[in-house]
């Protein structure tokens, strides 16, 4: 566990350089690449890159680092590496939504990683399987300066909350509906899908006609977007149910290719108005946009003015999910497909949207941060998975874990787990203690003079607490067992 914790903390370190200096002094190897896997939770893959790289090409790489603090200790990390796992014969992640074929269930999110061609088409070159483009609308969009800020740890590049003030498209209308067309023409086995935004019932029309003619393969609804400066559009819309079924409707009636709403998450429960994308016959609905939101750093303030916007990013992943599993509990909406959104960074998390009942996924903060590079770890770390559950089909997961969720009060409350101390995990550094006695039920001591914390059984309640914030992984659990009202027998059952 000491040699996990150790890649993970030390690939964190990692700056991710574009044209990275240590690889381009490492002939036989990348360990630039190697440590990216790392970071993107594909360790048990990382050392294909570096299996042919000699030690002194690691003291090289290691000596080029550029890091402003202190180098990458890429030797040790790469010593450490578990023996390559390969995938020979990777299986298919190929999945259909609304009909459509996708080669992959990873798309680029309508927003900024998706606003001009160039942009696309490269991230259809790296592996992307298709792109929900940036939201045309008909209206004049004018941004302000900066639009961007970030929820970040001190001292550290990456964040886990991303706020924007970005709008829509500002290309012209027709110079958007020209990059679709060229898109499909270019790449017509990738899933090409506009993201319109109307504000009457004309303009959603004459918007999704466009989209038809372009050659799209389906059309996304943005009912959802937090920031709009003109009343009527964005979450305005997403927030009504009724105006989400007449626009949906209008779409729909429009066009012959599939439809899909955006659900705001700016609302209490999301299946109302996922319920009027349903009875205007919607064939999917995508969730969630941005969370609205604000941030005081004075780095966002516009002319020294501060806005609510919209949040994305890590953080808001288990939002996002809460949303998605509301959407597939509803029975009603059964025949609505799901494309998921929100915090998507490794193949880890899409997989959770997927195994919550969605068929596609959209990424856009983690682009915004590592560039569509991070597709290559989404595909091979999705791959391995399936590989190693002897799952054939991508399908097969889709859902799976929607069994397991079930109301609060539904819960096993008769029962409770203990904590576990691994004494040869356990580096004494006394957090458990600190925290159970602060927040929990004061069920540990702690030694000093020994460094060694003790679970005290007739005052533990199973919280697990402790296995949260301990920085080793040295608490575990034990087995689960009946509530007793003599604290002692139980006890002596687990410890």
């Amino acid at each position: 566990m000491k040699t996990t914790l150790h890649l993970q903390e030390e690939a964190a370190r990692c700056l991710l350089c574009a044209d990275a200096p240590c690889s381009k002094v490492c002939s036989n190897g990348d360990p630039a690449r190697a440590i990216r896997a790392i970071r993107f939770d594909n360790e048990q893959l990382a050392g294909q890159w570096v299996a042919q790289c000699t030690d002194a090409e690691l003291e090289a790489a290691e000596q080029a680092c550029i890091h402003y603090d202190r180098p990458i200790r890429i030797r040790e990390l790469m010593h450490a590496l578990p023996e390559p796992v390969g995938v020979p014969q990777p299986p298919s992640l190929a999945i259909d939504f609304c009909g459509i074929h996708c080669e992959n269930p990873f798309f680029l999110a309508s927003s900024a990683v998706s606003t001009n061609y160039e942009m696309v088409a490269r991230a259809l070159e790296a592996g992307w399987g298709g792109v929900y483009y940036k939201t045309i609308c008909a209206q004049a969009i004018h941004e302000v300066s900066p639009r961007f800020d970030a929820v970040q740890a001190d001292g550290r590049s990456d964040f886990y909350a991303f706020r924007n003030m970005e709008q829509l498209s500002e290309n012209p209308m027709r110079v958007d509906f020209d990059i679709l067309k060229r898109l499909k023409q270019t790449y017509p086995h990738k899933v090409i899908v506009a993201s319109i935004m109307g504000q009457t019932e004309k303009q959603w029309i004459a918007l999704a006609r466009m989209a038809e003619r372009a050659g799209v393969d389906a059309i996304e609804l943005n009912f959802s977007c937090p920031q709009m400066r003109l009343a009527g559009m964005g979450s305005d819309v997403g927030q009504n149910p009724e105006l989400v079924t007449f626009f949906t409707a209008y779409v729909k009636g429009t066009v012959s290719i599939p439809v899909i709403p955006k659900m705001t998450p700016n609302i209490t429960h999301i299946s109302e108005p996922a319920m009027g994308a349903y009875f205007a016959r919607a064939d999917a609905v995508s969730a969630i946009n941005t969370i609205k939101s604000v941030t005081m750093n004075s780095r966002a303030a516009v002319s020294e003015k501060k806005t609510v916007s919209g949040l994305s990013g890590r953080a808001v992943k288990p939002i996002a999910q809460r949303f998605i599993l509301e959407l597939a509990q509803n029975p009603v909406l059964k025949s609505l497909q799901l494309s998921g959104i929100g915090g998507i960074e490794t193949w880890r998390d899409a997989l959770e949207y997927l195994q919550l009942g969605c068929r596609n996924v959209q990424v856009c903060t983690a682009v915004m941060q590592y560039g569509y590079r991070i597709i290559d770890d989404l595909v091979l770390g999705l791959q391995a998975y399936m590989q190693q559950r002897g799952i054939e089909q991508l399908e097969q997961v889709v859902g799976e874990e929607l069994p397991n969720f079930v109301p609060a009060s539904a819960l096993d409350r008769s029962t409770m787990v203990y904590p576990r101390i691994d004494r040869e995990r356990c580096i004494g550094c006394g957090r458990c203690y600190t925290s159970c006695q602060d927040g929990g039920h004061q069920a540990i001591t702690f030694d000093a003079a020994t460094r060694r914390p003790q679970i005290v059984g007739t005052r533990c309640v199973g919280c697990h607490l402790c296995r949260l914030v301990c920085p080793t992984g040295a608490i575990g659990a034990a087995r689960r067992i009946m509530k007793l009202k003599d604290y002692k027998t139980q006890v002596s059952q687990v410890c």
